[in-house]
């Protein structure tokens, strides 16, 4: 009874000091430190004068002359590629991550018409901006739908096309799952909070294994949602979730004209909409140790990593064995 009692008291204390120090962050996540310098450009979109915040870090030693473009996912930021950006560097890449608008560093607009073009389209003026003609595109989960319409757009931009556990690989409001307004999304968003997300991230990013130094990417987006953006935030997270949900990708896939590789944690189940799907749905989704090979075949030019047991954050998760994959792939 004593251990016991004991147990639950560390336990109260250990999540108490979770909460308590929890930070908040600006509406542009003011307050976070990025691991390289931030930088924003101005442009003006939908009527609008926004900002994207991005990192522009060049080669380590020595260049070879090729950029590699980063697109984050729903709940990451560019912040998140910090790893990957250094593998790259170090491989003599320049990489640009950016922050799309709505996300992270960037304009959270009262009102804004998302689509996966707008966002290319933005990206792409970030590019022009910056010199950068062609470039290998890495992009993971929501960024892999983006990655997608970017390298559609873009063909003769896009050299290379690499996606993590890209959602998207499936449609699943055909699949049956059912429609949510940005109304009900906006009122989900409200309500996140640390513990909640990190219980998500630990059973589908790590495939139910936590290491400490994830905390910080919860704290990220929960510092960020917790903020005096609080209410923007979540409605620009509402208006993302609806683009996301009825913008589909996978019947282009069979499109894509340049080499394309996908990098696959078999263990993911991430599936949008998939907690309010009936049960015989949900069944079916987010499989992706199935959709990763499904759609390998779909991609005139496409292979196939499987990281065995990873979830959908291999290159958080194992990021040595993910980056020697991904950079062996764009050395060829």
């Amino acid at each position: 009874m004593l251990r016991a009692t004991a147990l639950a008291l560390a336990c109260l204390v250990g999540s108490s000091a979770i909460a308590a120090e929890s930070p908040t962050y600006g509406r542009q996540l003011e307050g976070f430190t990025y691991p390289h310098p931030l930088q924003h450009f101005a442009f003006t979109s939908q009527g609008q004068t926004l900002q994207m915040g991005y990192m522009d870090v060049p080669a380590q030693g020595q260049a070879n002359g090729r950029s590699v473009v980063l697109m984050h996912g729903k709940n990451f930021c560019a912040a998140t590629w910090e790893t990957t950006i250094e593998a790259l560097s170090k491989a003599g890449y320049r990489v640009i991550a950016p922050d799309q608008v709505g996300f992270c560093t960037s304009s959270k607009p009262e009102h804004y018409q998302y689509s996966f073009q707008q966002l290319a389209d933005n990206t792409h003026a970030l590019l022009q901006q910056l010199g950068i003609d062609k470039v290998s595109v890495l992009g993971h989960s929501t960024g892999g739908m983006l990655a997608t319409r970017y390298a559609l757009m873009y063909p003769q931009q896009v050299e290379r096309l690499a996606m993590v556990n890209p959602i998207g690989l499936e449609d699943w409001k055909a699949l049956g799952v059912p429609y949510r307004s940005v109304d009900q999304w906006y009122q989900r968003e409200l309500k996140l909070d640390a513990e909640g997300v990190r219980n998500y991230e630990r059973n589908t990013y790590y495939a139910g294994r936590w290491k400490p130094e994830y905390e910080r990417w919860v704290q990220m987006l929960v510092g960020l949602n917790k903020g005096p953006g609080h209410e923007a935030v979540a409605w620009n997270s509402a208006l993302i979730y609806d683009m996301i949900f009825t913008q589909p990708v996978v019947y282009e896939f069979k499109d894509l004209k340049m080499p394309t590789l996908l990098l696959i944690g078999d263990k993911d189940t991430t599936a949008i909409g998939s907690d309010i799907a009936p049960p015989e749905v949900k069944a079916r989704l987010g499989k992706y140790a199935v959709l990763g090979p499904q759609v390998t075949k779909l991609i005139p030019q496409g292979q196939l990593v499987t990281f065995e047991g990873m979830g959908h954050a291999p290159q958080i998760e194992e990021p040595e064995v993910f980056h020697k994959a991904l950079i062996n792939w764009l050395q060829q």
